[in-house]
């Protein structure tokens, strides 16, 4: 299970850009502007063959100077609680502020580690500058620009070189299927249903779960770990930020997964929320069923479901080989095909598919389709074979695989899921050079 790294500090430091610089895409939106990023970003990030999460905790603030320390104080204490490391960003072109102090004090009292980060230095005079920051008493500093990339490297190795690399795993073969979404959309409610008893507290209180829950399942013919993940924990002194702490606690569950079923709040549809974890269960490879819970509640006509379906799939594409249940925790409707589903997924992620039938299959679609001819040079696929990984990999050997774009990506996976049940499980198509 990888680390979560989250990169705290005041508005306008430049914690988006490192964001965007460590996960190599362009997710959170970055402006001059304090305040910008109003919604969390989460992010896969690796270094040196260590993988890692990376959440932004960069949150919208307007009003006065109370507010502010209120609102970045809230998310810095929701950071360090669930974070296992911390990168704390301060501006050199401003200095130390009082909202700087603010965050050091917290830092101080924390067990977690951290790296103090003084960005946007990319002259002499302004390394010179940032000896400042060490009057906080936070130990080293790291000097870097996270718009050029500077200093970066060097930020990375000492991170990685502080990771906690052993696993957090147990032993066990079993396989691991865990129950994940926002909170009060009827988890452990569905936990209990399928145990046969009270395991998990169940109230109509979102957070009532404090913390995810272990619980070996033997009943059917079936052996699994079945997992309910925490929504939120209640703490007296911190007014909670819902979304955020219910997704920082499913990236740890997910992360420690096979399979997930992310459960869905009927009346809701899929919201954006609902769909953040969906992002991070795919990015993680794990196995998904979509849960649509509270259908008890819904206009029971035949078309409803098909449509909300569309609607869920045209959502989440394109990734859209997923299986969608329709359930009522409370009627108990459907809950044990959902089990069915999720073993039939976990079977799904574990399978391995011979290299003559990938050929056979695959080889003489390829020659109908061939990759279009870039700068007049032609793709020629060798052939194609499983690696030996535990998410579904696939290489396709060929003489020119720089030339292949991602749309006939797209189109090969499109026909490997027609040709071999792959449902519910995000796969990797790797082009390499034969």
């Amino acid at each position: 299970m990888s680390n979560i790294v989250a990169i705290i500090g005041r508005p306008n430091v430049g914690k988006s850009t490192l964001f965007n610089r460590l996960t190599g895409e362009r997710a959170a939106i970055v402006d001059e502007q304090s305040g910008v990023t109003r919604d969390r970003h989460y992010g896969k990030s690796d270094w040196n063959d260590v993988e890692f999460s990376v959440i932004d905790t960069g949150g919208y603030v307007e009003g006065s100077d109370d507010i502010f320390e209120e609102q970045i104080n809230r998310q810095v204490v929701l950071a360090m609680e669930e974070a296992d490391m911390l990168i704390f960003m301060v501006d050199v072109s401003t200095g130390i502020t009082d909202l700087d102090e603010g965050v050091a004090k917290l830092l101080r009292a924390s067990k977690k580690p951290f790296f103090l980060v003084v960005n946007k230095v990319d002259n002499h005079e302004r390394r010179a500058e940032a000896m400042e920051f060490y009057s906080l008493g936070l130990g080293e500093i790291h000097m870097i620009s996270s718009v050029s990339g500077s200093g970066t490297g060097e930020l990375l190795d000492d991170m990685v070189a502080a990771m906690n690399k052993d696993s957090k795993l147990d032993n066990s073969e079993l396989p691991r299927i865990c129950v994940v979404g926002k909170p009060n959309v009827g988890k452990s409610s569905l936990v209990n249903v399928l145990l046969g008893n009270e395991r998990n507290i169940v109230t109509d209180i979102a957070g009532t779960t404090r913390d995810a829950l272990h619980t070996r399942y033997t009943a059917f013919g079936m052996d699994f770990t079945l997992v309910d993940t925490a929504g939120i924990r209640k703490k007296k002194s911190v007014h909670e930020d819902v979304e955020f702490y219910s997704v920082l606690r499913s990236i740890r569950a997910i992360e420690d997964s096979d399979v997930c079923i992310l459960m869905i709040d009927a009346e809701e549809g899929m919201q954006k929320q609902d769909l953040n974890i969906y992002y991070v269960i795919e990015r993680n490879k794990k196995g998904v069923i979509l849960l649509v819970n509270k259908w008890d509640l819904m206009d029971k006509d035949e078309s409803t479901s098909r449509k909300m379906e569309a609607a869920i799939k045209e959502r989440i594409a394109p990734f859209t080989d997923v299986p969608i249940l329709f359930t009522s925790t409370i009627n108990k409707q459907r809950i044990h095909k959902t089990l069915e589903v999720a073993l039939e997924v976990v079977a799904n992620r574990a399978k391995r598919i011979s290299t003559s039938t990938l050929n056979e299959v695959l080889l003489p679609l390829i020659e109908r389709n061939p990759p279009p001819a870039n700068k007049g040079k032609y793709v020629k696929i060798k052939y194609i074979s499983q690696l030996p990984t535990k998410v579904p990999s696939f290489a396709f050997f060929c003489n020119l695989p720089q030339y292949v774009k991602e749309p006939y990506k797209r189109f090969i996976e499109n026909k490997m899921r027609e040709h071999f049940d792959l449902t519910g499980v995000p796969i990797n198509i790797f082009f390499r050079k034969k």
